[in-house]
């Protein structure tokens, strides 16, 4: 698969009647397994890979984010968007110039989000995150290839959870010319049919939130073309990583290999 093949299928399932999930790895391994178990499509994770460096989501550089990327590309056949988090930089050209790299080391999408990083002002105001997503648009189209931009409003996991702000601001994005709207943390299914009601281009919703995660089903009559899974396959893998550690420091027993994977299942997923 060549990265125009590659790049072509992304954008094919977007235009395709049915939803489908976006599966987000978080390193080579976990790419080969999610890849053998049928997902169409791959993403990074923001949270995911600072964690596997050890710090916390936000605390990673735009050189470490792509090579951790890169990784995941070389690792699988399937599509890789990344999430490239603010583009590492507060000026529209500094998510231009990550949008280009990105291009560079073979993935066919990425986020562009208006999170600023400073606690005093949480997001970007509309017009400089416009001036954003319209760069990191121009940059994506200078590629020679369709690689799918989108566009995510952290209204709901920054301090406002203004509905109506969310809908102004993807509405704005879709005007620079974004592929994919995405808003993370919606409330409810009622937010995310006013979300998908409100725009034309495909959405994204993202699941992972305890309570604030809605089946497929649900999700796409609702209008939902794809829906990511932010940290949560990585939570999941450290959930069973600290329940087995757990016992064997409390307890030391080893209950936890009853249902752990054999070396030889797991080494047909690494080599198939």
């Amino acid at each position: 698969m060549t990265q125009q093949d590659r790049a072509r299928v992304f954008r094919a399932l977007h235009d395709a009647p049915e939803a489908f999930i976006i599966a987000n790895a978080w390193d080579a391994g976990s790419a080969k397994l999610l890849t053998a178990l049928g997902f169409k499509a791959l993403a990074t994770s923001s949270g995911a890979q600072a964690g596997i460096l050890g710090r916390v989501d936000g605390k990673v550089n735009r050189e470490e984010a792509l090579a951790h990327a890169k990784a995941i590309v070389e690792a699988t056949d399937l599509p890789v968007s990344a999430d490239l988090e603010k583009g590492f930089g507060d000026a529209p050209e500094d998510a231009a110039r990550t949008i280009a790299l990105a291009g560079g080391i073979g993935l066919v999408g990425g986020s562009i989000e208006d999170a600023s990083g400073d606690a005093s002002r949480p997001l970007y105001d509309i017009p400089h995150a416009v001036e954003r997503i319209a760069a990191s648009v121009e940059a994506a189209r200078s590629l020679g290839f369709p690689f799918v931009l989108t566009a995510r409003t952290e209204n709901f996991l920054r301090g406002n959870p203004n509905l109506d702000d969310t809908i102004r601001r993807l509405a704005a994005f879709e005007a620079a010319g974004a592929d994919v709207l995405m808003a993370p943390g919606l409330p409810d299914l009622d937010a995310v049919r006013a979300v998908c009601a409100a725009v034309r281009k495909p959405v994204n919703f993202m699941a992972g939130i305890k309570g604030k995660s809605f089946t497929v089903a649900e999700l796409a009559a609702a209008g939902v073309k794809r829906i990511s899974l932010a940290t949560s396959l990585y939570r999941a893998a450290m959930t069973g990583l600290l329940a087995a550690a757990s016992e064997v420091r409390d307890h030391g027993t080893f209950g936890y290999l009853d249902g752990t994977i054999p070396t030889p299942d797991w080494n047909r997923f690494m080599t198939g």
